[in-house]
């Protein structure tokens, strides 16, 4: 009931009849688990159908999750430029190709796979961006530029997926404080941060110091 109402509470869902409000409960249907092998070992793809939205969102799950205390979980937002392609603009596909690693090491735990491209904003807008930047404007300006807010992802339905899947609480592999704060508001049990930070260079080293500056990412740390 306290996650029903959080999410019910973040996402507004809401009618009224005759002057009374009610919250509408989002739905989540965990319609398909298939085995998938991967160089991290085998997971088990989870496709999950919901009412929020039309996207596909799925959950690679190692290992006995429910019902388990300090779970590993990696909640991934889309990025085909970084993920499919390899992209050195960002450091997403090394973040999820590190987040596997970190679970098979620990023999269980989730990633969960949310498509919302370009922080929520969603490719087009994302490629643009990518030419405001080349023009000057770091990651955060160029959104804004666009008409968008700096960060426009949203995990409501990440804490309908970890309700699902039964989990208990979970360490979260982030380097993101907002994304800490955002799953408590919505009731998951947070009790721990596990770093993940890819190796800076010279195409994405400028996205990172700002990520760090104006959105509080947990990086560089260890340099100060």
């Amino acid at each position: 009931m306290k996650l029903f109402n959080s999410i019910a509470a973040k996402l507004g869902k809401i009618e009224s009849i005759f002057g009374l409000v009610i919250y509408v409960k989002p739905q989540l249907e965990n319609l398909v688990q298939t085995p998938i092998p991967t160089k991290h070992g085998e997971f088990i793809l989870h496709y999950y159908s919901n009412t929020i939205d039309d996207k596909e969102h799925v959950a690679l799950v190692k290992g006995d999750v429910a019902d388990k205390e300090n779970v590993p979980v990696r909640i991934h937002s889309e990025c085909f430029t970084g993920d499919v392609l390899g992209s050195r603009r960002c450091d997403c596909g090394e973040q999820l190709d590190m987040a596997l690693q970190m679970i098979d090491k620990a023999g269980f735990g989730i990633l969960i796979y949310l498509r919302q491209e370009g922080r929520g904003i969603g490719l087009l807008k994302k490629l643009q961006a990518y030419n405001l930047q080349d023009q000057g404007m770091d990651t955060v300006d160029a959104n804004i530029h666009l008409g968008h807010l700096a960060d426009e992802r949203e995990y409501s339905i990440a804490a309908l997926m970890l309700e699902n899947l039964n989990v208990k609480s979970v360490e979260l592999i982030t380097n993101n404080p907002k994304k800490i704060e955002e799953l408590e508001k919505l009731g998951i049990n947070v009790v721990g941060r596990i770093p993940v930070e890819a190796v800076a260079h010279d195409d994405n080293v400028g996205y990172l110091k700002t990520k760090a500056k104006k959105m509080a990412h947990m990086l560089f740390e260890s340099k100060k």
